[in-house]
């Protein structure tokens, strides 16, 4: 993984569920001139094929997807300020007091709440419900408001992107950073024929990677994503899952997978032949694309690699760079092995 400026196009692109369209159009600007096919299908899923040199023994589908997690206006209040819901899993206390893009142009606002003065003793120690909060862009009526944006405009964290010492923070890590591998991949040589697919709405329910595994009809999938690394004050032993700088993340297990476990035993192994560094979690946490891609059709034997990374769904998460190019250098490696190996149950 070498492409930092795109990864920072990418991940400052705004695109929440549902609302893709932004992200799609840099990756199809990035494959064009490399992809043997592409075409969007109606959910907003891009899939590609590429030619590899040789015809793969395994037909392989590789999978990120586009969207991030954000907000949506649900309602305007006569004195101007938006009522929204989450889109995608936001915790409470990563919301309060944080600055938004809103629409599509990216108005901005802050996320506001009672005044201090105005709370009880109890209410002072508690995080503010998202459902009683506000976002104030600075007008003073409804109608003024409206000039500026209308219930169901997408709602986005104000973020900023720094790939500098070593380590990258941004929104929208998960799952952009997967996405640049895939790209990364594409307008390479492959040694066998592989399908991508970037999918929609993965945060609200793995929605777009069903349709997708289930037109392209794979054998066995690579889903490349983010995972939580929880390796901050305050959390130890095994509930730390993963850890940031401990090398890529492949899961044997989540809460919506079982992993294949032949895959998963050949991902440690090529890790360890390879001198890559590699790690697990150390908990059954989370999901992603794979718990839908695994059971299209008549199944799809699944593997997960994952960059791990701290303050997942928040305004600005943290991988380091170094975990990214380990996860890059497994899925190419994985990904030739399984493509070129005709082995089945």
């Amino acid at each position: 993984m070498s492409d930092l400026e795109l990864l920072k196009r990418l991940c400052t692109a705004d695109g929440i569920s549902g609302d893709e369209s932004r992200v799609r159009a840099i990756i199809e600007d990035e494959i064009r001139p490399y992809a043997d096919e592409m075409y969007t299908d109606a959910m907003g899923n891009l899939i590609v094929f590429r030619k590899g040199r040789e015809r793969a023994k395994t037909k392989l589908m590789i999978s990120a997807h586009m969207d991030e997690v954000g907000f949506i206006v649900t309602d305007i209040t006569s004195e101007g300020m938006l009522k929204f819901a989450p889109v995608g899993g936001i915790n409470d206390s990563a919301v309060f007091a944080g600055q938004v893009l809103v629409g599509k142009n990216k108005i901005s606002g802050i996320v506001c709440s009672k005044p201090l003065h105005l709370l009880s003793a109890d209410e002072k120690k508690k995080c503010p419900k998202m459902d009683s909060l506000s976002i104030d862009i600075g007008v003073c009526s409804k109608e003024e408001a409206l000039k500026y944006v209308r219930p169901g405009d997408s709602i986005v964290f104000d973020s900023f992107y720094d790939d500098s010492e070593g380590r990258i923070i941004s929104k929208a890590i998960d799952d952009r950073f997967g996405c640049l591998v895939m790209i990364e991949m594409i307008r390479s040589e492959l040694p066998y024929d592989m399908y991508f697919t970037f999918c929609v709405q993965e945060e609200v329910g793995l929605r777009g990677s069903a349709c997708a595994a289930y037109t392209v009809a794979p054998d066995s999938a690579i889903v490349i994503e983010a995972t939580t690394a929880a390796d901050v004050p305050f959390s130890e032993g095994e509930k730390r899952v993963c850890l940031a700088g401990g090398g890529a993340v492949v899961s044997f297990m989540d809460r919506s997978t079982i992993y294949d476990k032949e895959y998963y035993d050949m991902a440690m192994r090529l890790a360890r032949e390879n001198n890559i560094p590699a790690q697990t979690k150390t908990m059954i946490a989370g999901g992603n694309d794979a718990g839908a891609i695994h059971r299209s059709r008549g199944g799809v034997r699944t593997i997960a690699v994952s960059v791990p990374c701290r303050y997942l769904h928040g305004s600005a998460a943290l991988i380091r760079i170094s975990d990214a190019e380990a996860v890059s250098e497994i899925v190419r490696i994985l990904a030739s092995e399984i493509a070129g190996n005709d082995k089945t149950y």
